[in-house]
């Protein structure tokens, strides 16, 4: 079964989520005519085996999109990143979990708090 981490609520059941789509393809620009362009980017979808990235909504929870890297030949989760805050920062980079000896003793429930107060990414245990 796959689990999922969600940096606002903590790992998750994937049935929690709905699947978004490939987060490595290239959207084209809104207002342009180059149809092959637009039919490419939703119909034709690529099946990569191995790590992946992908969009992920939490529906039964924070409601957050995600960019979360995925192992397709093991359906294991692996790094992820808010949605948001790769588009805010204009890449798709993701970060990975914390080991738990890196926790921060005054943050038990795992969670670290960037520097606007919102919580920026979560400490998972092994």
């Amino acid at each position: 079964m796959l689990r999922i981490p969600c940096p606002i609520c903590g790992e998750r059941d994937y049935t929690e989520f709905h699947y978004g789509g490939d987060a490595s393809k290239t959207r084209p620009a809104h207002g342009t005519g180059d149809l092959q362009a637009w039919h490419d980017y939703v119909f034709i979808f690529d099946n990569p085996k191995g790590p992946h990235r992908e969009f992920w909504q939490h529906v039964f929870g924070c409601r957050q999109w995600l960019v979360l890297e995925r192992d397709t030949a093991i359906n294991r989760a692996g790094s992820y990143v808010l949605a948001r805050t790769a588009a805010d920062a204009g890449r798709n980079e993701t970060r990975t979990y914390l080991k738990t000896s890196e926790m921060p003793q005054e943050n038990p429930d795992g969670r670290q708090l960037d520097e606007s107060g919102e919580v920026d990414r979560v400490v998972l245990p092994p």
